[in-house]
Order: C-alpha cells, then sequence, then structure tokens
C-alpha cells in the first residue's frame, strides 16, 4: 500500500458512508448555496447582502466536511481497529493520516468551490476577484481544519460520541462568520474576539477580502493576520496529534 492507495482508500469511504453524507456534504452544501440565494430574494441590497452570507457559510462547509467528517470516520476506523490493522501494512503513521487530511481537503475544496458557481448563477453572487487568494485559503483552511479534526478524536472515548462532541464547533463557526444571522450582537462584547480567533473566521476573512475591492498589496495585507492564524491553530493541532493521537480503542 502507499499513500494513494490510503488517499483513495478514504474517498471510497467518504462517498459511500450514507450515514455521513448528509451532514458533510448534503447540509452543508445546502447552506451554503440556499441562504445566500435566499437573501437575495429578500433582502433590498440583495446581491451585497449574498454575497455576505455566502462567505459566512463556507465556515459551515469547512466545520462539517472538513472537520466533524474526519473526526467522525477516524473515530469510528479506530473503535473498529480499522486504524491498527493499517499500521500492520507497510504504511507509515504520517502516511495513514495524510491520506485521510487530503482526502478531506479535496472534499472540502470542491464543496466550497461547487457552492461559489452556484450562487453566482442562483444569487448573482460574483464569482472571486481574487481566486487565487480565494484558493489558497480554501485548501489551507480545510487542510487546518481537517487536521484539528484528527487531533479531537484523541477527546472522543467513542464512536457513537464523535458527532455529538464535534456539533458544538459547527455552531460556533457559523455563529463567529455571521451565518446564523445577527446573532452575534446579542452576545457579550469579550466573546467577539474569541470567536474572531476560531480558524473558520480567518479563511472567511480572506474570502471576504478576495470578493471585494482591493490590490495585490492590499489582499496580502490583508491576508497576513488570517495566515498567522491559522499557522498557530495548525501548530496545536500537530502538537496534540503527536502526544494524544490513539490508534486503538479503549477497550482494546
Amino acid at each position: 500500500m502507499s499513500f494513494t492507495a490510503t488517499y483513495k482508500l478514504s474517498a471510497r469511504l467518504f462517498w459511500r458512508d450514507k450515514g455521513m453524507l448528509p451532514a458533510s456534504v448534503i447540509t452543508p452544501l445546502g447552506l451554503a448555496i440556499g441562504m445566500p440565494t435566499l437573501m437575495r430574494n429578500v433582502q433590498a441590497d440583495g446581491v451585497a447582502a449574498a454575497a455576505q452570507m455566502f462567505a459566512g457559510a463556507l465556515a459551515l462547509i469547512l466545520a462539517a466536511t472538513a472537520f466533524l467528517n474526519i473526526t467522525v470516520a477516524l473515530t469510528m476506523r479506530r473503535d473498529q481497529l480499522v486504524l491498527k490493522r493499517l499500521r500492520t501494512t507497510r504504511l507509515t503513521d504520517r502516511q495513514i493520516l495524510l491520506g485521510e487530511v487530503a482526502n478531506n481537503v479535496t472534499q472540502t475544496v470542491a464543496l466550497m468551490i461547487v457552492s461559489a458557481v452556484a450562487v453566482h448563477f442562483l444569487a448573482d453572487v460574483p464569482l472571486p476577484r481574487n481566486p487565487v487568494l480565494f484558493t489558497v485559503f480554501a485548501v489551507a483552511g480545510s487542510a487546518v481544519l481537517a487536521t484539528l479534526g484528527v487531533a479531537w478524536t484523541a477527546a472522543i472515548p467513542r464512536g457513537e460520541l464523535a458527532a455529538p462532541m464535534t456539533l458544538p464547533f459547527f455552531f460556533l463557526a457559523g455563529l463567529a462568520s455571521g451565518a446564523m444571522g445577527t446573532i452575534m450582537d446579542l452576545l457579550p462584547s469579550w466573546l467577539h474576539p474569541l470567536l474572531a480567533a476560531l480558524p473558520t473566521s480567518a479563511v472567511v476573512d480572506v474570502v471576504r477580502t478576495s470578493y471585494g475591492p482591493g490590490t495585490l498589496g492590499s489582499d496580502l495585507a490583508a491576508a497576513a493576520v488570517p495566515a498567522l492564524a491559522l499557522a498557530v491553530w495548525a501548530g496545536i493541532a500537530l502538537l496534540s496529534i503527536r502526544r494524544w493521537f490513539r490508534w486503538d480503542s479503549r477497550k482494546s
């Protein structure tokens, strides 16, 4: 077996898992397309409101497809001793986890691009002014969220608890990005910087920059702090995996 084989196996399992597809694909994609389309038709500044909502809704795709999906998948495979059996092959630990992360990044970025094209046609949201910036942070954000998902499995005792223990982050990501409307305005002010520090918020900020007016210089300046935030989260995730990641269930 090789890294490519692990990647292909993970992709096959991703699309065959009918229990997870509604949570990791259908729901976030439906929200990312449906909410901007709704805003386009009910708000006076329809296109602008739709564009803002779409950028915020991308946090839901990141939270569900990159973070929640890999957390649930790895926890279930750990409990089923699939991960333990994979370690008996020629694959290294790094190749096994990289295959899982790379697959989730691919699926997440694909959904983000599909939703961007869909809202362009359904809600008149323009395509990104800077598609390179959009793509770079879509990939980077997906990789960081997927890596955090791998790390989060260490906190989950059993596979059946994976989804309930991961869903709060889905709601926090949507809340922080504005995908859930103006609820943020009702929260204490001291919570705002904490929610803004989420990795999904970093990606949403740069996506909004890639859609708005600007130059290459202003784009790079706006992306500097979000890039640093993602790097910090990536470091936390990698250190946590190295220290606490478990390859077999506590029962084994």
